[in-house]
């Protein structure tokens, strides 16, 4: 089988093309395992749509589809263009989240960079879903192993909870990251982001994803974190998200409520393994 190695500031992913009888949530593990597969956070998948394009399928590394992913929507994006298989700067995408719409920055016939309209955030706790009676869970104070946290959560695609710190160390992530994404609070888990704030405009953000692990870099996790970061007034409504590996730039508009990604995407490698 042919793929393709890609990454959107580290959060890196397996492209393929739609392949018959292939269990995809199987293969995604088998490929994703860095020491004995290619090694990635997630499995993109290229398949036809009726409704746009292209659709994507989004398979984290632990086997679990995933609804949306910014990151891996900017690289399907580059991959399907340059590929010549949706030869538009701006394109359809289904996803399980719905259509998006990626525009790219094209210079020498290569994909430079692509600005992804990912649709609007999503705030009823019902619909992310949060167990909670409260119609928006923003802010809210929760206790986890004895200690308070204030916590907010947003679907933006997918479910993400979002918490303000003054530190972003590692350890400190790795601990509390999958406590909250396994919440009874959250029946689907959830996305955790955890957000320093530089200033108005720059924001510093590291994502524990559901199902992958602590990333070097989350689209739709950016996204969350941008959105509640304008909503509790620390920030602008749009800002630079900044991880370890580079800056995704987040436009929460106001006359549509969309939110617009943009970012690079970054072919790696292409090869061919056996399954």
């Amino acid at each position: 089988m042919r793929f393709t190695k890609m990454h959107g500031l580290g959060n890196d992913f397996i492209v393929i093309e739609a392949v018959e009888g292939v269990d995809y949530s199987e293969l995604a593990v088998k490929l994703c395992d860095r020491h004995f597969g290619i090694g990635a956070d997630g499995l993109l998948v290229v398949e036809p749509s009726y409704i746009a394009d292209v659709k994507m399928r989004i398979f984290n590394a632990d086997g679990s589809e995933a609804e949306m992913c910014g990151n891996g929507a900017r690289c399907f994006a580059k991959y399907v263009y340059e590929k010549g298989i949706v030869p538009k700067k701006k394109m359809t995408v289904e996803t399980l989240a719905g259509v998006i719409m990626p525009d790219l920055v094209v210079e020498d016939a290569k994909v430079k960079s692509v600005r992804v309209y990912i649709g609007s955030p999503v705030f009823e706790s019902s619909r992310i879903p949060v167990k909670t009676e409260k119609q928006r869970f923003i802010d809210e104070t929760v206790k986890i192993d004895g200690k308070t946290y204030r916590l907010s959560s947003v679907r933006i695609g997918v479910p993400h909870t979002v918490l303000f710190v003054t530190s972003l160390e590692e350890s400190f992530i790795k601990d509390l990251g999958p406590k909250i994404e396994k919440s009874s609070l959250f029946p689907e888990g959830t996305n955790v982001d955890f957000v320093k704030v530089e200033n108005e405009e720059n924001i510093f953000v590291r994502t524990w994803e559901r199902g992958v692990g602590l990333t070097l870099a989350c689209g739709s996790g950016a996204s969350a974190s941008a959105v509640v970061s304008s909503l509790l007034g620390k920030t602008k409504r749009n800002v630079h998200v900044h991880f370890k590996a580079g800056a995704l730039f987040v436009e929460w508009r106001e006359d549509d409520n969309g939110i617009y990604l943009t970012g690079e995407a970054v072919e790696v490698f292409r090869g061919e393994i056996e399954i």
